[in-house]
């Protein structure tokens, strides 16, 4: 895959987040970053129509770019609507008083963020609205160096919370040359700064 799929690939990722569920966002970016292309392909187009959620004409050209199968069944599968729905997630800096401890996570998320070329690493209290395909939960942003490498530094970030922390979290890893979606500019906006370089 050239850079410029790559490029599209981590684009539709970032698309759809809020809108396919965390975890199976989470594995389909980790897929292609792995490399694993045709198992990410069928993950993520078996997913959008599971759950229902559609795509634009203009995210449907740009699956057509990198999928194996741009005039496959699982493609045809995938509803196509007019235009992208209302975000359904309001952000805030603070959690309730019962959200769970950020602190072990802000640590050790701060810790890493150099080596992950981090320029910035935020933190904001997502609270689901109707329709939203997951629970409250802390949110993170890293912001990397302009060309980094969307999906694999997602991919390293999710690990190191797991294998360190046993935890799992919603993140977002934005190049400082990739165009920002609603969800990631809602969320930068109420969050707080937890690292900068």
């Amino acid at each position: 895959m050239d850079t410029q799929t790559y490029a599209t690939v981590a684009e539709v990722c970032r698309r759809l987040v809020g809108r396919l569920p965390d975890d199976v966002l989470g594995t389909v970016r980790e897929q292609y970053a792995a490399g694993e292309f045709d198992l990410a392909d069928a993950t993520l187009l078996l997913s959008l129509a599971y759950y229902g959620v559609g795509i634009t004409s203009a995210e449907l050209a740009l699956l057509r770019v990198f999928v194996g199968e741009p005039d496959g069944p699982d493609l045809a599968d995938v509803p196509v609507i007019a235009e992208v729905p209302p975000l359904a997630y309001r952000f805030s800096p603070d959690g309730p008083p019962d959200a769970p401890n950020p602190a072990p996570a802000d640590t050790l998320l701060a810790a890493d963020a150099p080596r992950r070329h981090g320029r910035s690493l935020h933190r904001a209290w997502r609270t689901p609205l109707d329709g939203a395909p997951d629970a409250a939960a802390w949110t993170y942003l890293l912001r990397v160096t302009d060309g980094a490498d969307e999906l694999s530094t997602y991919s390293g970030v999710m690990s190191t919370l797991w294998v360190s922390l046993q935890q799992k979290w919603p993140v977002e890893v934005i190049a400082g040359d990739s165009p920002r979606t609603p969800y990631q500019e809602a969320a930068l906006a109420a969050a707080q700064v937890i690292w900068r370089a």
